[in-house]
């Protein structure tokens, strides 16, 4: 029987096991540059004994921020500080995979420089309100990307890719959930286009797929995950049927050799089981347990054969030496979600994993 605690094979990576450290948003790359410091160096290399370590959500462009103080990898100064956060890890003998996150409508143009606006596949405003340096601020109406603006997205990914590779990253992990860009693209309510990439299932998961496509052909499909988080209600999400558009979604993508597939699992637990059926390569589950936090029951999942790694978030913000602990059966410091950025993630979430 297969355990969290036996090694993996990811992408040509040999992982000491199978416990991965989820992506959390901890806006601590303080400063105009968005870079990151040397907190964020200290607070990865502390958790590197996880078989996996994604970081918490960089954005791609300028645009792309949602939320205050979060780091980027779009310029040169980014990629060297990060280099200080992958050697921290590296000198520890951990794996780090840099996740990347356009928020797209989520944000406040009070967040983007140069009178930037948010912007999305349609002119959606969501429901809610955002964190700011002046306090929460309602969503604004995003401005709809053109075909042109769409192509220059896709592309700033390629390129925020290879400047994780050369920011010493062992990989990148795409964000395609939680009600960001890819998500917004991927649902109905929120990608109302007409055009080549919007109306119905294969014009909707068109821009994931391109993403995905785009990125493997930059730093080779072996360094490159996705998340994804169908039917999450997260960030005034809706969505009808994510089996069928998932479904699609993997059948669109399964031919490139991803080094794996990240699902922020939902309620639905028989949707979880199609899409690992229809995974060719490597799964990994950051389970439902709304609205616990993911608890050691959750290895169990790699022994029943649901998944091949699992993920925790809050549980290793509170117990940096988590596979240890879950190793020994304990004990565990008591995670406190009203530490967590936001406070209070309502939908399919481990408090913070954003």
């Amino acid at each position: 029987m297969t355990t969290a605690f036996d090694p993996i094979v990811l992408g040509g990576r040999h992982l000491a096991n199978r416990v991965a450290m989820a992506p959390m948003t901890r806006s601590r790359a303080y400063g105009p540059g968005a870079e990151p410091t040397e907190l964020m160096a200290t607070y990865y290399a502390q958790r590197a004994a996880a078989g996996l370590i994604v970081t918490e959500g960089i954005q791609p462009s300028p645009v792309g921020q949602g939320y205050p103080d979060t780091p980027g990898l779009h310029t040169s100064g980014q990629v060297r500080a990060w280099r200080t956060v992958t050697d921290a890890v590296h000198r520890e003998g951990g794996v780090i995979f840099a996740q990347l996150m356009h928020t797209g409508r989520i944000g406040h143009p009070s967040l983007l420089p140069d009178g930037l606006v948010p912007v999305a596949p349609s002119a959606v405003a969501a429901e809610g309100q955002v964190f700011t340096h002046e306090g929460p601020k309602d969503f604004v109406t995003p401005r709809e990307l053109s075909e042109a603006e769409i192509r220059q997205t896709i592309d700033d990914f390629a390129t925020a890719a290879r400047n994780a590779i050369e920011a010493g990253f062992d990989g990148v992990e795409i964000h395609g959930a939680n009600g960001y860009l890819i998500h917004q693209f991927l649902a109905p309510y929120t990608n109302l286009r007409t055009d080549g990439w919007g109306g119905d299932t294969e014009g909707r998961i068109r821009f994931a797929a391109e993403i995905v496509t785009a990125v493997a052909e930059a730093i080779g499909s072996h360094r490159l995950g996705l998340r994804l988080s169908p039917g999450n209600p997260y960030n005034d999400m809706s969505e009808d049927n994510p089996g069928e558009v998932y479904a699609a979604l993997l059948d669109r993508i399964s031919g490139l050799g991803l080094a794996y597939l990240h699902l922020l699992e939902g309620p639905d637990r028989d949707l979880t089981a199609q899409l690992r059926k229809a995974w060719p390569g490597t799964f990994v589950i950051n389970p439902f347990t709304y609205p616990d936090v993911t608890g050691p029951d959750a290895l169990k999942l790699i022994e029943d054969g649901s998944a091949d790694m699992v993920a925790y978030g809050a549980l290793f913000l509170a117990n940096p030496d988590l596979p240890r602990r879950l190793a020994a059966g304990g004990p565990f410091n008591t995670p406190n979600p009203e530490t967590f950025y936001g406070g209070d993630h309502r939908g399919y979430t481990d408090y913070p994993s954003l």
